[in-house]
């Protein structure tokens, strides 16, 4: 026994209380996970899963024959166009509309204003999320109180497009105008112009105050931050500030509504979450979900812009006033300023680090824009700190906080990283600052206090609330770490021959979830044909990303069969089973264990008939290459021979179905390291970024060149937060972009190479190990860069874009 023990003994039991509380914790988040024999195979015993198999629909994409909505407009000779009034002032109230103009236009089919019979009057959410809604009802159809520069008004239903804008043009609309603010700490104000009055909000949300423009208040602590301040420790403090991003889909914002011979609504929309859309629709109209179908063809795009129920109300509205199909498509300068983009904010970090290099403390504060409304508003903002606080597990005392605060500019919402890429740029550029103010190696910094296989992850807990602490069952990081550095040449960096040149590399880590815990829900059925194929419904929603591949390879991989066997029908709420939609990295873990899940139930009757066929238990049996054989004997039967007996055999007949459910408490993180390689000239400002390196812990990756996809498209959608100006606004709040030639995406050959390295780990809870991969890398760039300019000049950029201009100012500071 230790001198430690006996202590305890002697202080009343302390340690024995200690242990027993731990043991509880394993008991309640055990490392070992009791999962299927079947979900941990080696890469030799994998037939499809692993394996870079052709994207289900790679082939219809490159030869058009591929539908996305709009498509659709041949199907419906009646077909009517839609367009938008939108407000022209940034807060006030709509005092009139004419729309005599409009309406005396030939070919004008309907014109709805807030007062219109077919135009709801209630309040709702636009975001695409579980219920009830963790967002406040804050939003009208069409409004007659106005707060940004592209708020709805009115809408205009004609026979062709171009009439549709003629109509909107000719309508006049006046306004009585209000004091408007476009900023957020100016909205924080208690003397600022004042957005929602009393009783305008349903549904408010936690540490609301709207007499001071505040949708919400959150936070939490882990330890004692503030008592870990003392003196015998480093207090560090930086802030830092990030760009307004457009999801700049290829795809605009599309919806066409009808209503059927059955007099059944149907939507045919571009969107990630048909089940919510549905939900939200039927609120908002007073119609029963049984009377609402949506489906989702091809998705050109959504990068969380379409987790939101943004434009299917209007041609609904308008498909009810003119009793025919109605088409919405918005113009590309309404998806800049009327649309959805990335939550703009200032985040503070904080830390103590005793002599030692060890982290004491981490304090973070968010200040959130959410823009006019509150869609996505604190979820994106509890964000900031539940993904990459947890990264430092270690950390003994840990506190974040969150204001979300309306101003008078375009909305904001869900986007890619859903604000993980806000806090990992101030926390990781806070933490590679600080090791180099102390003398330390910024790598091995981090590796001292990095989350690992085993820890309990409380800080999740201290977000999530009761219940959404997570044991680490998977965690790739070193490998990444050392993967990364080998790639990028972090031991072997050669300076530039000129002087004014100097180069450098910075690195950053990151975390995210997959899927929410506790709050996701998949489900999925199988059909065996009589031919022994199969047809898969499953209501995992595939925006472009390879999902549908991905459930066809997981199905495969149990079933025994070629890919090609298999017909995917996805994300049709009148075909296929519920699903929550594709936000949160949760499709393949979520959807995709449905799909196992389903995939096993029908391999199970599968197996049956195939032991009545060959005469054999079925503890003997397997399937494999079409068919199923006997391991005992090596006898085997076809599926195809399976199909036909069970479909139209003598004594009895079953039509083989598989069907599957799933939802967990559980939301394993994936990993990414994180390099960049750059170049300054010390002169100018100007800097090269040679190379970016990325490795991501995806656990088992299903489909390897797809992981290896959405890593580079992530990676270059975080470059882009690094580099670009995103959105910019007047003093109105009105967007200054319009198209994409003024909103400066990085196009490829201003993209410097990425380089993806997948990192294999297995995740016990994931289908076949897998975990998430499409949001991780994008939060790591921005901090990388600045991390990287900051090694090769010794200056910091904190405020997002990192250009030219900014770090010439920096020098000259340093100079003064």
């Amino acid at each position: 026994m230790s001198n430690d023990d006996e202590t305890a003994k002697a202080d009343g039991g302390t340690a024995s209380q200690s242990e027993t509380v731990e043991d509880e914790r394993f008991e309640e988040h055990p490392l070992e996970w009791d999962e299927p024999e079947n979900n941990d195979k080696a890469p030799g015993e994998r037939d499809s899963v692993s394996h870079r198999t052709e994207k289900y629909d790679d082939r219809k994409l490159v030869t058009g024959q591929a539908k996305y909505t709009a498509d659709y407009e041949e199907r419906y000779p009646d077909l009517a166009y839609a367009a938008v009034v939108r407000s022209e002032i940034p807060h006030g109230r709509v005092t009139g509309i004419d729309t005599s103009a409009a309406e005396a236009m030939d070919g004008v089919e309907a014109v709805l204003t807030p007062e219109s019979d077919t135009v709801p009057d209630a309040k709702y959410t636009s975001a695409g999320q579980s219920y009830p809604e963790p967002s406040p009802w804050d939003m009208r159809v069409l409004n007659e109180h106005v707060r940004y520069i592209g708020d709805p008004i009115a809408a205009v239903a004609a026979e062709d497009r171009a009439t549709a804008t003629a109509a909107v043009e000719a309508i006049e609309v006046s306004y009585e105008e209000y004091d408007y603010v476009t900023d957020p700490e100016d909205a924080f104000n208690e003397d600022a112009p004042q957005l929602f009055e009393d009783g305008e909000v349903e549904n408010e949300i936690v540490g609301h105050d709207y007499d001071r423009n505040r949708m919400a208040h959150i936070g939490g602590e882990l330890g004692d931050v503030d008592g870990a301040l003392g003196d015998d420790t480093h207090v560090h403090e930086t802030e830092w500030e990030t760009i307004r991003q457009s999801h700049a889909n290829v795809e605009k914002h599309t919806s066409l509504a009808y209503t059927d011979e059955d007099d059944r609504h149907v939507l045919i929309t571009s969107t990630q979450v048909p089940n919510h859309t549905r939900r939200q629709l039927a609120h908002l109209f007073d119609i029963p979900i049984r009377d609402i179908h949506v489906t989702k063809p091809r998705v050109g795009g959504g990068f969380g812009g379409k987790q939101a129920m943004v434009v299917e109300p209007i041609p609904l509205a308008l498909s009810l006033a003119t009793d025919r199909p109605v088409l919405y498509e918005a113009s590309r300068e309404e998806e800049f300023y009327a649309m959805r983009s990335r939550h703009p904010m200032k985040v503070k970090a904080k830390t103590a680090v005793t002599d030692d290099g060890d982290i004491e403390a981490i304090d973070i504060y968010a200040l959130s824009n959410t823009g006019a409304y509150g869609s996505h508003g604190m979820t994106v903002a509890g964000n900031v700190g539940s993904k990459p606080l947890p990264l430092y597990s270690k950390v003994p005392n840990v506190h974040f906080e969150a204001d979300i605060v309306h101003t008078n500019t375009p909305q904001t919402g869900a986007m890619r990283g859903y604000g993980a890429p806000q806090g990992t740029l101030a926390l990781e550029g806070h933490l590679d600052e600080v090791a180099r103010d102390l003398g330390l190696d910024p790598v091995e910094f981090r590796r001292r206090h990095h989350m690992e296989v085993g820890d309990l992850d409380e800080i999740a807990g201290m977000m999530g609330g009761e219940g959404a602490e997570r044991r680490i069952r998977s965690c790739g990081l070193d490998e990444c770490i050392e993967r990364g550095k080998d790639a990028i040449g972090y031991d072997d960096l050669e300076q530039p021959a000129a002087d004014h040149l100097h180069r450098g590399i910075g690195m950053a880590l990151s975390a995210q979830g997959t899927g929410v815990a506790g709050d996701e829900l998949g489900a999925a059925q199988i059909m065996m044909n009589e031919d022994g194929s199969f047809h898969l419904q499953v209501g995992g929603v595939d925006i472009g990303t390879g999902a549908d591949t991905a459930f066809l390879q997981i199905a495969a991989e149990v079933l025994g069969c070629d890919e090609a066997d298999i017909v995917v029908k996805s994300a049709d709420t009148d075909v296929t089973p519920f699903d929550y939609g594709a936000y949160a990295s949760s499709t393949t873990y979520i959807s995709g264990m449905a799909v196992k899940k389903a995939a096993e139930d029908a391999r199970e009757r599968i197996l049956d008939w195939g032991s009545k066929l060959l005469g054999e238990p079925t503890d003997n049996l397997e399937t494999g290459d079409g068919t199923v054989y006997s391991e005992t004997s090596g006898d085997s039967v076809t599926l195809e021979e399976i199909g036909y007996e069970a479909a139209y055999g003598d004594d009895e007949r079953e039509h083989i179905l598989g069907k599957g459910t799933h939802c967990t408490e559980e939301s394993p993180p994936p990993f990414a390291a994180q390099f960049a390689d750059v170049t300054v000239d010390e002169t100018t400002g100007e800097f090269e970024v040679h190379e970016l390196v990325v490795a991501v812990d995806c656990g088992v990756a299903i489909n390897p060149g797809m992981a290896e996809g959405q890593i580079e498209g992530a990676n270059h959608m975080s470059y882009e937060m690094a580099v670009s100006e995103g959105i910019t606004l007047d003093d109105e709040g009105r967007a200054e972009v319009a198209d994409f030639d003024e909103y400066g995406l990085p196009s490829a050959t201003e993209t410097p190479p990425i380089e993806s390295i997948l990192v294999e780990t297995h995740e016990p809870t994931g289908p076949f190990g897998a975990k998430s991969v499409a949001e991780v890398p994008t939060n790591t760039v921005p901090p990388a860069l600045s991390n990287a300019v900051r090694d090769a000049i010794g200056v910091r950029i904190r405020e997002m874009p990192i250009t030219a201009e900014k770090i010439k100012a920096r020098l000259d500071e340093r100079k003064d």
